[in-house]
Order: structure tokens, then C-alpha cells, then sequence
């Protein structure tokens, strides 16, 4: 991938941002739980980071998927994970869509000021028995004249307790499930819904993540996404998104836990001699460093063919299998090299390693991306190579 002085620029910017505005304040926020989302936001919007690939007309850039995957993967030298995990929900999870197939009235009201972080949103798909299968949720949104009658739960959603609104993923008929669902801005002030206690989460503990629960709930039937009936593939074309979103990220953040490693073993003296010294393990950061190049080429191939409007489900999926893979890697081999500093909560690559593990899970756990990728190279009973 070749990057111009435009995308250098952008680089700079967050890179400044994240330096100067969220690292020196990860740790009272990962104490916290809860970090202040809309006055960072509301910067970040101001510096034109929450809309890099929105459209103009709205507020946006109106660049390509490049300048986002430049700045997805700046966030990652953020101190704390929960801090980029937060600003990607917003920026590639629950807005792409709205952006795409939205009404431009839906787009006023919510787009421009998720642009702007003026709104904070967040993404209602996963339930306690639907994660990655997105085709079993349960939530539904019944027809009641012009409006939708919504009822069921939504689990894990990041950014609820103080979102603004929710891009809800809910059945909307009684057809097949792959053809039953749409997605519908849903204001969090709307009567009916309630946010359970922030979950207690292993990591990213700086992001706010909550169950939401849909009693009853109205809304007009203007604010659906589309058509109905097809919001299951609205949300595919999301998730390719999240995915590369997430892959990106990740990289900087590995890169971090390396070099931080690499210095501590240089000033760490064990039996005389600094531990870096040991052929083992310099000679284990650069496999390590290797395999995160290897990540980073894969990602930016992905990104490539995204912004020349290629499909790309499976290499978006083989990046995010690799970037969770490669994380826990990374993070548990590097935490051994630090010995007992390494198992202390507040050490940085301890730090990383509970924050990591996520991507494993989120937006589509290993053992989902690993079905897509069989799918699409045809191994399966029954499947041809390229087969959907």
C-alpha cells in the first residue's frame, strides 16, 4: 500500500492525539472503568476523526477506507485498549451502515452529530444466546402501524451506558432468519429501554460495556436502516469493516508490547549479564516482529481491495483470525520475558494481554472466521471454491 503525504498527515494527528489526550490518563481510567467519553469525543470530532471516510455532505472527510485503516491502526499505541475499542464501535461498527443506506433524514439526526461527537452511539446485535450467531437473536420489533413495538435484550454492547442511540439488529418478520432482520436506530432516551450495571470485564476495562434490555419500546419505523428484511446483510457489510478496523488496531499495539519488552530485557540483569543477551530471546522478538510485518501485509492487502470495491470477506476474515491469534502470542510470550513484573496488574504488557484476548471473540470469534474462510475456499460438504 503506498501512503501519501495526506495519510502521513492524518497519522501525525492521531498519533499527537492519543499521545497528548488519552495516555496520560489510561490508568486513572482503567481504575475507573469508564473513561469521559463525549468530551473525548466531541475532540475528536472536532479534529474530523470520527467521520474519515463519512460523507462530506454530513460533516465526514469523504476519504477512503485507507485513511481510516491509517488511523484505526495509530489508535493502537493507546495506553489502554478500551479507549480505541470505543472510538471503532463508533466509527466502524455502528455508523457505516446509517452512512450507506441511510435516509438523509436519518442521517441529520444521527450521523452528523455521531460525526461531529456530539452523539456517542453503539452497536445492538450480540445477545447472551446469539454472539456469533447472528441469525439466532431473539429481539424483535413487531409492526404497529407506523411504528415498531420492540422487545427482547442485547448483551455485551459497548459504549451503552453512555450512548446516545443504538444501531439495533432485530427481527422484523417471521420469514427465514437470514431474511427476517433489520437494523433500526433506536434514541437511548426512548421509553422502555434500560442499561443494566457496567460488566465487570476481564479487559478493556477503560470502555464501558453494558446489557440492554427493550421493554416495550416505540419507535417510527422512519428510523429503520433500508429496507425491511435486510438488515442481516447490511450488518455482514459491517462486520467486514469492524474486522479490518479491529486487524488494524492491533498491529501498533503489538509492536508496542515488543519494543517495551525489548528495553526491559536490555536493563534487566540476570546472572550478570543484561536478559536481552540470551539468544533465545532476541532472537524470539523478531520472529514475533515477523509475524506482525506478515499481519500488517495482510491487512493493508485487504484494505486494498476494500477501497477498490472488491469483496473482501476472506481475507477481512483470515486478518481478524491472525490479529487475535497473533495478539495472544505476542502478549503472553512477551509478559514471560518480564517474570513477576509481568504478572502485575498495572504492567503495560499485562495490560495488553487481558486487552487483547478480546479480538479472538468480538465482531466473530476464531472458530466463525475459520467457517467463512472454509466456506470460501470451498472445503466444505457440499461447497465450491468462491461459493457465498
Amino acid at each position: 500500500m503506498q501512503f501519501t503525504e495526506e495519510h502521513q498527515a492524518l497519522r501525525k494527528t492521531v498519533r499527537d492525539f492519543v499521545e497528548n489526550e488519552i495516555n496520560p490518563n489510561c490508568d486513572e481510567w482503567e481504575r475507573d472503568g469508564r473513561y469521559p467519553i463525549h468530551e473525548i469525543f466531541k475532540k475528536l470530532g472536532d479534529l474530523g476523526l470520527l467521520g474519515i471516510q463519512k460523507p462530506e455532505e454530513y460533516g465526514g472527510m469523504g476519504l477512503d477506507y485507507s485513511y481510516n485503516l491509517v488511523a484505526a491502526e495509530e489508535f493502537g499505541i493507546a495506553a489502554a485498549g478500551g479507549v480505541p475499542l470505543s472510538i471503532g464501535v463508533q466509527t466502524d461498527m455502528c455508523t457505516p451502515a446509517l452512512a450507506r443506506f441511510g435516509s438523509a433524514e436519518q442521517k441529520e439526526e444521527f450521523l452528523r452529530p455521531s460525526i461531529t461527537g456530539e452523539k456517542v452511539g453503539c452497536i445492538g446485535v450480540s445477545e447472551v444466546g446469539a454472539g456469533s450467531d447472528v441469525a439466532g437473536l431473539k429481539t424483535n420489533a413487531k409492526s404497529d402501524g407506523d411504528d415498531y413495538i420492540i422487545n427482547g435484550h442485547k448483551m455485551w454492547i459497548t459504549n451503552a451506558p453512555s450512548a446516545d442511540f443504538i444501531c439495533l439488529l432485530a427481527n422484523t418478520s417471521d420469514d427465514k432468519p437470514h431474511k427476517n432482520k433489520s437494523l433500526i436506530i433506536v434514541p437511548m432516551d426512548t421509553p422502555g429501554i434500560s442499561v443494566a450495571p457496567h460488566l465487570d470485564k476481564l479487559g478493556m476495562r477503560s470502555s464501558e460495556t453494558a446489557q440492554v434490555f427493550f421493554d416495550d419500546v416505540r419507535v417510527p419505523k422512519r428510523n429503520r436502516i433500508g429496507a425491511e428484511g435486510t438488515g442481516f446483510m447490511m450488518q455482514m457489510l459491517q462486520f467486514q469493516e469492524e474486522r479490518l478496523w479491529g486487524a488494524a488496531n492491533v498491529i501498533k499495539a503489538l509492536e508496542g508490547c515488543v519494543d517495551k519488552t525489548i528495553d526491559y530485557c536490555r536493563e534487566r540483569e540476570t546472572f550478570g549479564q543484561p536478559l536481552i543477551n540470551n539468544q533465545a530471546i532476541h532472537f524470539r522478538m523478531a520472529e514475533l516482529q515477523t509475524e506482525i510485518e506478515a499481519l500488517r501485509a495482510l491487512t493493508y492487502q485487504a484494505c486494498e481491495l476494500h477501497v477498490a470495491q472488491k469483496d473482501v470477506t476472506q481475507l477481512a476474515s483470515m486478518a481478524k483470525l491472525k490479529a487475535g491469534r497473533l495478539g495472544r502470542e505476542v502478549t503472553d510470550a512477551c509478559l514471560q520475558y518480564w517474570g513477576g513484573n509481568g504478572y502485575m496488574w498495572d504492567n503495560p504488557v499485562s495490560r495488553a494481554y487481558r486487552d487483547v484476548r478480546l479480538v479472538s471473540v468480538g465482531g466473530g470469534a476464531d472458530e466463525i472466521m475459520l467457517g467463512i474462510i472454509c466456506k470460501l475456499m470451498g472445503t466444505l460438504p457440499g461447497k465450491q471454491k468462491g461459493d457465498s
